[in-house]
């Protein structure tokens, strides 16, 4: 049964998964590294990995995520490992990870990574907008579908 998982720590768009989850009977599981409020459904789950390496909770996700699963993700290693799973993968702002385009992110990730660790002013992500948040809907919405049609 499709399952939505949500690498939860710094993700903007819990509220939007937690609506379109209820409108399709769909089970949510946030991962986080601590605790964080939650609202009290059913439906959802909150798993706080105690661990002090890096990527416990990122870990915890690619080993539970698979086939027939979404993960909610702005992490490009974790969404890589969640792709060879199976999952469908998108970004907080609808951007898609998709098998043919995944080593692309991997590589720009590497190279801002190498730039910036040489002292290259680098600046952040553009600041989150409605519009991030429409696309994010819209993209959840097409995954669930498309989970659905895949299932049928």
């Amino acid at each position: 049964m499709l399952h939505i998982y949500v690498d939860a720590d710094a993700c903007p768009v819990k509220e939007e998964v937690y609506r379109v989850a209820q409108r399709y009977g769909l089970e949510v599981t946030l991962v986080a590294n601590s605790w964080m409020r939650t609202p009290n459904y059913h439906w959802l789950r909150l798993v706080v990995v105690k661990d002090d390496k890096l990527d416990a909770a990122d870990d915890w996700i690619a080993e539970q995520a698979g086939e027939g699963d979404i993960v909610v993700t702005a992490d490009i290693p974790l969404a890589s490992r969640c792709l060879k799973n199976g999952a469908l993968v998108t970004g907080c702002t609808g951007r898609e990870f998709r098998e043919d385009t995944i080593g692309d992110a991997l590589a720009s990730r590497e190279l801002m990574s190498e730039l910036r660790e040489s002292g290259f002013q680098m600046g952040g992500p553009p600041p989150f907008q409605k519009k991030d948040r429409s696309r994010f809907l819209q993209k959840l919405d097409e995954m669930i579908q498309r989970v659905r049609r895949s299932q049928s």
